[in-house]
């Protein structure tokens, strides 16, 4: 397992427009145990969180539509996942790390690759903006409508968005009050940043954290007091 130190002196990669951290060749990028289901396409295996490589399953809360009727495939998916883990050894390969500090792994269970497993039998979708990997595994399941492919539903990636953007505009009033501060801070030469996660957190990042240099900020402070008082938390260190 990548100890701390090799997460962070880890390269930055930025791949299909999203940083990715590439784990150093001195680091142990394959690791075994068992594990247990996040959601459609991230686990923990021994303690370490995954993200399965080149795939992109619905979110937890993500419903999708069958014959009118909304149904929530996203914990569907994540059931998946967990009956094909559930009583296994599972062992990953990590090719990198996300922003989020994730192994982002190709794995195995009970001899068969889960991530070619959720996309083949439709409970995920290949995530073309990272790899082409499992695309011919979606076109055979999208045709066999098996999985989300007997409903409607949006793209991983656009429910998320689209919840970023509906938690952004809820909290449009509160940013608007922010940002003379953060502008007037700036100015004064605070070097806290503050951005806004694709989850929809609100986060700070101090100088010398892990991504710091490649944070936008949305809003500087002079102290984390000031940051938390705006509604930001700390950035979490893995």
């Amino acid at each position: 397992m990548p100890t701390a130190k090799h997460i962070r002196s880890a390269a930055l990669l930025v791949i299909g427009g999203a940083a990715l951290c590439a784990l150093p060749l001195s680091a142990q990028s394959s690791f075994t145990g068992t594990a247990d289901a996040i959601d459609g396409d991230s686990l923990t295996v021994i303690g370490v969180e995954v993200r399965l490589f080149g795939i992109d399953a619905p979110e937890g809360k993500q419903k999708c539509s069958r014959d009118g009727q909304a149904w929530p495939c996203g914990e569907a998916a994540a059931g998946k996942l967990r009956s094909l883990v559930e009583g296994q050894t599972v062992s990953c390969r990590a090719r990198g790390r996300d922003i989020y500090g994730r192994a982002v792994s190709v794995c195995l269970a009970g001899g068969i690759e889960l991530n070619r497993t959720m996309v083949a039998q439709g409970w995920a979708t290949a995530f073309r903006a990272y790899a082409p990997d499992y695309v011919a595994d979606e076109v055979r399941a999208k045709t066999a409508r098996v999985g989300i492919w007997d409903s409607t539903f949006e793209l991983p990636a656009d429910f998320r968005r689209q919840s970023e953007e509906r938690a952004a505009a809820a909290q449009a009033p509160a940013r608007l009050l922010q940002q003379p501060r953060a502008s007037t801070s700036q100015s004064q030469g605070c070097t806290i940043k503050g951005n806004h996660s694709r989850r929809g957190d609100w986060i700070y990042h101090l100088p010398g954290m892990p991504y710091y240099n490649q944070t936008r900020a949305e809003a500087m402070f002079c102290s984390e007091a000031e940051a938390q008082a705006a509604g930001y938390r700390r950035a979490i260190v893995r």
